[in-house]
């Protein structure tokens, strides 16, 4: 359910595409995070950092795609926010006791303190490729291409990214005792 909620603005995007045009589809992008936000306080009485930001720059970057006519907002979205993400994390490696990956996943799992550096460094270098890959596609592609991509590309991107980020973690992980199986 929760991955539906997290990328529900995505979709919709991309359903009002195929139905319309990028306006069309920048509003459903806005109305959707709008829907993801309140849901989510409604359900929770809390709300998810990123999907605020999120929502932040999709009204920003959506806004001024509406109002001036120029889809170029829009496509700088997807980017902003990655970036904004790896600088995040960039930032996490210098200021606090851990790296902002290790906050969100040490409850589930026990690394070593340079595995966590490098799992980190691994996502930071991710949201800058990403991000720049984001830019490659919407300057050098058909917009359609670009909508297929920002559906279809970025999450197939961000789920080989975790496989293999999973397959890291399995190499560090502590061989279960005798009988614990």
């Amino acid at each position: 359910m929760k991955l539906l909620v997290d990328f529900f603005p995505i979709v919709l995007f991309f359903v009002a595409y195929k139905m319309g045009d990028i306006y069309m589809a920048t509003l459903a992008a806005i109305a959707g995070a709008v829907i993801q936000v309140a849901y989510t306080w409604i359900r929770t009485r809390k709300v998810e950092t990123m999907h605020l930001i999120s929502l932040v720059l999709i009204v920003v970057f959506g806004g001024a795609t509406w109002f001036l006519r120029d889809p170029t907002f829009i496509k700088w979205k997807p980017t902003v926010l990655n970036w904004l993400f790896a600088a995040v994390f960039l930032g996490s490696q210098f200021v606090g006791r851990q790296p902002v990956i290790q906050r969100m996943l040490s409850a589930q799992i026990e690394l070593p303190v340079e595995v966590w550096r490098r799992l980190n460094l691994a996502w930071i270098t991710f949201f800058v490729l990403i991000g720049s890959v984001n830019l490659y596609v919407a300057f050098n592609f058909e917009e359609s291409v670009w909508v297929n991509f920002k559906l279809f590309g970025m999450l197939g991107l961000t789920v080989l990214f975790v496989l293999l980020q999973s397959a890291y973690l399995s190499r560090h992980m502590p061989e279960p005792a005798p009988g614990e199986e």
